[in-house]
């Protein structure tokens, strides 16, 4: 697990340097800071929603495979950990179609009028 937030760390460090090393100052359009605002939006929308789909995958994957161990152990239970496991899941997917939707209220919003 150690490994993993290093690595994620990393990333996230890598991205944030990069936007300084790749500045540069030049004889922009007027419209530019427009484009550069949706290009943002854009790489913003695109990291929340990987990241939106990355933590309800882990935390249903969890949650599938703690309710199968139970059924394993214990099978007269399965209805209700059936039913349990099922609300569940419903209510980790809503939390990646609100991302999902903020993400899509980002993309489409015009801001400027464009």
């Amino acid at each position: 697990m150690k490994k993993i937030s290093a690595i994620l760390l990393l990333v996230i460090v890598l991205m944030l340097v990069a936007s300084a090393a790749f500045a540069a100052e030049t004889a922009a359009a007027p419209d530019a800071g427009k484009f550069a605002f949706f290009g943002t939006v854009a790489a913003a929308s695109a990291i929340g929603i990987g990241i939106a789909a990355l933590g309800t995958g882990i935390g249903m994957g969890l949650g599938i495979g703690r309710a199968v161990e139970c059924i394993a152990r214990n099978p007269e239970a399965s209805g209700k950990i059936m039913t349990t496991m099922i609300v569940g899941l419903a209510l980790i997917e809503s939390l990646a179609i609100y991302t999902l939707v903020v993400v899509l209220i980002l993309l489409y919003a015009k801001p400027f009028g464009v």
